[in-house]
């Protein structure tokens, strides 16, 4: 694992990928563009916190302004769809927050930095679902993202056995644990590999044809979600399981007979891996993951907030929201009047609270864009399987760890693509002469 030798080998790394997929897009046929453009994207939406734990990014925010810039290009080199144009008001909406963060936010803030923090998100979202919006996908480029994203979070799992071979040496309660995190945030550890056990279950279900191959997904799936279970973020797990369950109630609806099936001698080998992985995982921390998961603390006694505070910070949010409806306390001011109360910086882990709070109202049309104009769009694009998977976890995801990384905003713009089908090649009889 050439991440193990230090920061210096991940930058290097990082710098050739990003070489790597800029020269792919700029190369590829105008045919091909949409394709690659997507992958590019699709691999640093794997990787991004690989990096980020790795210091491998050429800065923090990395991911996000690279999807930006290749969403940009993808602009430049095949246009747009008019009908986006919410996706337009959606982005114009964000520009009040910042005026008003010049004037709310305290001395002691960094304006540029904290603006960057909570606004590259939402600006990702908005520009790669103007890119996606009615963009033509084969089924075949879909399979492939999806494969894009999950081999980096192969990486991330196997990178986690190496940092933290062992468990049981590092735990010490029921809370959150970096030490079991590779030393990085278990909230933004949890929900990448969360997103990777999802894109491994769509594997198994779609591409595993033979036996070896499901085992062999299923392994790769067992370990991503020990090492998901071991953070004791239940974030990234639960939006696991939502996910997974849109998905999988999507295809068996489509199905004929046959394949659901299929589907459903899948899904009891699926479980059973799923079942022992939890086995090895309660074994491995000595119970303590079935405390963490009852609400329990490493007593034994329940704990009186399921949220883990999260709740409070959400009601914190309600309240800058009353107090400003129009405009909001503007682009990061929840964070910064947490720092003047408390001494301590606890940015926002629910994008709604963030948005009406530092937006007001404008922060309402914002919510209202995005949640209607995916399914309004859907009413007439149903060819998309995986189209209430990529929204339950772009919502899941929202309301525990907000737009902290890439994925949530990448996945949100695939529920706007036009999935079609791969053309037959034509074959035409010649003529004798």
């Amino acid at each position: 694992m050439l991440f193990q030798f230090g920061e210096v080998v991940a930058r290097v790394f990082f710098i050739i990928l990003m070489v790597y997929f800029t020269g792919r897009i700029i190369v590829a046929p105008s045919a091909g563009k949409t394709r690659e453009i997507l992958l590019a994207c699709a691999y640093f939406t794997g990787a991004e916190v690989l990096f980020r734990m790795t210091k491998g990014g050429i800065s923090y925010e990395a991911t996000k302004y690279l999807v930006i810039i290749y969403m940009l290009m993808g602009m430049f080199f095949k246009g747009l769809s008019g009908k986006g144009y919410p996706y337009f008001i959606y982005l114009i909406a964000l520009v009040p927050s910042i005026i008003v963060a010049s004037t709310s936010l305290s001395y002691t803030a960094n304006f540029r930095t904290n603006i960057a923090f909570v606004l590259s998100g939402p600006l990702c979202l908005g520009i790669a679902a103007l890119f996606c919006y009615d963009r033509k996908v084969t089924r075949k480029d879909l399979y492939d993202l999806i494969l894009y994203i999950a081999l980096p979070t192969i990486t991330l799992t196997t990178y986690l056995f190496l940092y933290n071979p062992s468990i049981k040496d590092r735990l010490s309660g029921t809370a959150s644990n970096a030490a079991t995190s590779g030393g990085f945030g278990p909230n933004q550890v949890s929900t990448a590999l969360g997103l990777g056990m999802f894109v491994m279950v769509v594997r198994i279900f779609m591409k595993s044809p033979s036996l070896f191959l499901k085992v062999l997904n299923i392994i790769i799936l067992a370990a991503m979600t020990f090492r998901a279970f071991v953070t004791f973020s239940r974030g990234g797990v639960f939006a696991a399981i939502i996910v997974t369950a849109a998905f999988l109630f999507t295809i068996f609806m489509i199905s004929s007979e046959r394949r659901k099936n299929e589907i459903v001698v899948t899904f009891f080998i699926f479980m059973i891996g799923i079942a022992a992985t939890w086995l090895v995982s309660s074994s491995q921390t000595d119970g303590l993951i079935d405390k963490r998961y009852a609400n329990q603390d490493k007593l034994g006694r329940d704990k009186q907030d399921l949220t883990t505070g999260r709740w409070n910070l959400f009601m914190e949010e309600i309240e800058g929201f009353l107090d400003s409806p129009f405009l909001g306390i503007g682009a990061s001011r929840v964070k910064d009047i947490r720092v003047e109360r408390r001494g301590s910086e606890l940015p926002s882990h629910n994008e709604v609270g963030r948005l009406l709070s530092e937006h007001g109202f404008l922060g309402f049309v914002i919510i209202t864009i995005l949640f209607i104009k995916p399914l309004a769009f859907r009413t007439s694009n149903k060819r998309n399987y995986y189209f209430y998977a990529f929204f339950c976890f772009w919502f899941a995801t929202i309301n525990h760890s907000g737009m902290r990384i890439a994925a949530p905003a990448f996945l949100y713009a695939l529920t706007l693509i036009n999935v079609v089908n791969e053309k037959s090649p034509i074959y035409r009889k010649q003529l004798k002469s």
